[in-house]
């Protein structure tokens, strides 16, 4: 694919892009906010002489940089092909699409600009998409689960991934920073459209993990969490003890005074009692009997929000699985051949 070139400014960039989008930034966050003051307050005239003061010096540094970039990309020979947009389609990309236009390459651009691709987002959480949604405890090892069974043909959407957070008062541990919500809902509905693009119709079925609404500071979109709400749930059933062990491995070399600050997050949902035996077991660096403490209380928060689903919409399905082995157990729900009832 030839590069995506984003002019708008760095800030509206940063905020959120099209996933594979290179920002060029026509104008920067100082200039763009004084060509938009003289555009308001003196006319569109004005603006366009102000911001030919800016573009002027620029012109033979941008037109290097798409060269290096493309060089870097090792497209193959033919026509250097881009593509350029800005916010809704206007000034900012014209103006680069003619000076790249006029020094060789052949550009296209975005009709509408990224307005028109955030609509296009948007319109996909309301796509009829089917999911099965795997669900299970704490502990259950379900994101390396759905890796394998991704590696085994099964159409995933990872949505921590996606949200650089595992979901719980932990989930942000040891992640990179979350996303903005504007970009996780680029990023999410991009994936979304890449598997229907993969196949001759909607895939027939999508797996996703069993969350909240809300992960960390990042929301699933309405419609999508309707759907996901009313989808047939796949729960891995695995003995508390086993997801325990799992737990322990996965966390127990976290830092601790971070594990501590989660702990204190979610004191008023643990319980006075239980916060206090859980920090005091973590200061001891009995991880084990700490994490028994928080994962007994993460078991409850999953029951519950399980029984506040519409029981008359509630389809799950309980495979039993003796430990947290990703292969195996993707092995046992691929064999399953698990399938939304129309």
């Amino acid at each position: 694919m030839y590069p995506v070139l984003d002019v708008r400014s760095p800030g509206e960039y940063n905020h959120a892009h099209i996933p594979c989008a290179y920002n060029l930034p026509l104008f920067t966050d100082e200039e763009r906010k004084v060509v938009g003051t003289a555009y308001k307050q003196e006319s569109r005239e004005a603006a366009i002489k102000i911001g030919l003061d800016y573009f002027g010096i620029k012109m033979r540094k941008m037109v290097e940089e798409v060269e290096s970039l493309i060089s870097s990309r090792a497209v193959a020979a033919g026509p250097k092909q881009v593509l350029v947009h800005c916010w809704r389609g206007g000034m900012r990309s014209a103006g680069v699409a003619w000076l790249l236009d006029l020094y060789g390459f052949k550009v296209c651009t975005l009709a509408g600009g990224y307005k028109a691709y955030r609509h296009w987002i948007v319109e996909t959480f309301s796509m009829p998409l089917m999911f099965n949604i795997l669900g299970g405890y704490t502990g259950s090892g379900k994101t390396y689960l759905l890796e394998e069974m991704k590696t085994k043909g099964a159409a995933v959407i990872d949505l921590e991934k996606i949200a650089s957070h595992k979901g719980s008062a932990f989930g942000n541990i040891g992640m990179p920073g979350q996303p903005t919500q504007e970009m996780f809902e680029n990023l999410l509905g991009h994936e979304l459209r890449n598997l229907i693009d993969t196949q001759d119709d909607l895939p027939a079925t999508i797996w996703l993990e069993d969350e909240s609404q809300r992960i960390g500071h990042i929301n699933i979109p309405p419609a999508l969490w309707n759907n996901m709400w009313q989808s047939p749930i796949v729960f891995v059933d695995i003995p508390f003890e086993e997801r325990l062990k799992h737990i322990v491995r996965e966390y127990g070399n976290l830092n601790r005074e971070k594990v501590a600050d989660a702990i204190v997050r979610i004191k008023k949902r643990l319980g006075g009692l239980e916060t206090k035996m859980a920090l005091e077991n973590l200061e001891a660096g009995d991880i084990e009997s700490c994490f028994r403490i928080l994962l007994k209380y993460y078991d409850k928060s999953y029951n519950k929000a399980l029984n506040n689903r519409d029981p008359s919409k509630l389809v799950l399905t309980k495979l039993y699985c003796n430990t947290v082995d990703s292969k195996l157990n993707a092995g046992k729900i691929m064999d399953r051949k698990f399938l939304i009832k129309g």
